[in-house]
């Protein structure tokens, strides 16, 4: 394999080119970082040696404020799977800020989103909307301690559920204590992370500890897009049933992205809850919505559970707001109606990994290229990883995946994250953008 050395002589020859093409957006970090910590308003969106600023976009490309295009792969986290700003969804939102921006009372446009989502994402009987696919989880977490009367959950290794306290551990190595400064061990104390597509792990867990609920991504996200193995996800929910625990899919990427009715209608396996965020809002702030089987989502009935210390609470200031509402409900509706999009995109990117994984045998197995769907990861270890663990821990190099991401950029490409590619394409990108995508790892192999 290519050593550290020679990856960082590669960096260092990369670098000068980078600064020359974009000398407005390193002006922009400089005068960032006197406002913005990191010079960031998200630190993942922060890569060496200084981010990108991005001034517009369009379909499948953006657009930096030096005027470089690119092909985007990263699509808003993951957001836009129409693509950046359809006229279909800009019009629909519109339309909903003339009629208000933010209401502050029940509406119909709730109510009429809402039933789209109960006959489009199965096993969706009731919902309720948030603010965030964080607060999403965190509403979730609350109704199945509530529903259950247990306090253990058990998160993948990995597994990226937002900023939520209790689901914020076992992300990244060593998938133990909390992964941020400011929270106590106390706030994880009841979780348990056992590691993807291991369902031996997963019975222990269940067997040792009274869990309320198994939170998973069906296909891991930020864990870079590794894709459940044959019969993993059944299993799961098998196992929760034997031991009397929910089963929680986290959509929040998944949903809307595999299918219409997302991860549950293509791998055909149900959840007792289902957690959306980014697409469920049509691009627009105010994304995340929770529901599920009626008998669960009805703890939340005030007119049932009267004492409030009896339901677990949910509310927020944005929540059904009529923006989201409508933006959100247009896009559910197109992807509903228009389901060919899925069997294409599904293939292409499909074929995508393939020409990935090819390009990495001709240079002795150097990377591989995992996910489902839109969904691709792209790997630099000495064997196909099956779990974020092994995506790190068999790593050949440290340096590969930023010099990666660096060459990316030179070459009109952008993605996140530079400790772990992932791309999140949308069903508007074509053969065209494909073909960039491979080529671009093609390129840097053959660099190396």
């Amino acid at each position: 394999m290519i050593s550290d050395e020679k990856l960082e002589a590669l960096l260092k020859e990369l670098l000068p080119k980078y600064e020359e093409r974009t000398r407005r957006s390193r002006a922009l970090f400089e005068r960032a970082r006197k406002v913005l910590p990191a010079g960031v308003t998200y630190h993942t969106r922060l890569f060496a040696p200084y981010p990108l600023y991005v001034e517009r976009a369009k379909g499948s490309r953006v657009w930096d404020v030096d005027g470089n295009e690119y092909v985007d792969l990263w699509m808003g986290h993951g957001t836009h799977i129409l693509g950046h700003s359809p006229d279909i969804v800009t019009e629909a939102a519109a339309e909903a800020s003339r009629i208000g921006t933010h209401l502050g009372f029940e509406n119909p446009y709730a109510v009429e989103y809402a039933e789209l989502l109960s006959r489009v994402v199965p096993n969706l009987e009731m919902v309720r909307f948030t603010n965030s696919g964080t607060e999403a989880n965190m509403y979730a977490v609350r109704l199945v301690r509530a529903f259950t009367g247990r306090k253990y959950l058990v998160k993948i290794e990995g597994g990226w559920h937002g900023g939520y306290d209790a689901l914020h551990t076992g992300v990244s190595p060593p998938f133990t204590g909390p992964e941020s400064a400011g929270l106590p061990e106390e706030a994880i104390k009841y979780t348990i992370s056992v590691p993807f597509n291991d369902l031996q792990a997963m019975e222990e867990a269940l067997r040792r500890y009274p869990v309320a609920a198994v939170i998973v991504e069906p296909v891991l996200g930020a864990g870079g897009c590794i894709e459940p193995v044959e019969g993993y996800l059944r299993g799961l929910r098998e196992l929760t049933e034997k031991y009397g625990s929910l089963l929680v899919f986290d959509e929040v990427i998944t949903g809307f992205r595999l299918s219409p009715g997302g991860a549950q209608e293509y791998f055909n396996v149900e959840a007792d809850v289902v957690v959306l965020g980014k697409i469920v809002g049509g691009g627009y702030a105010g994304a995340g919505a929770f529901g599920g089987k009626r008998e669960i989502m009805e703890m939340l009935d005030v007119l049932k559970y009267t004492d409030p210390r009896s339901r677990p609470f949910h509310g927020g200031t944005f929540t059904g707001n009529p923006v989201s509402m409508k933006a959100g409900m247009t896009i559910v509706k197109y992807l509903s109606d228009n389901r060919g999009l899925y069997e294409r995109a599904n293939e292409l990117w499909e074929q995508a990994k393939r020409e990935i994984e090819e390009a990495c045998e001709e240079k002795d197995g150097a990377c591989w290229a995992t996910g489902t769907g839109t969904m691709v990861g792209v790997h630099f270890t000495r064997v196909r990883p099956r779990n974020v663990r092994e995506a790190y821990e068999l790593r050949w190099s440290r340096k590969a995946e930023l010099a990666l991401h660096l060459y990316s950029r030179l070459n009109g490409i952008l993605y996140m994250s530079e400790k772990m590619p992932h791309f999140l394409p949308s069903l508007i990108h074509g053969r065209e953008e494909a073909k960039a995508s491979v080529e671009v790892i093609r390129g840097f192999l053959s660099l190396l």
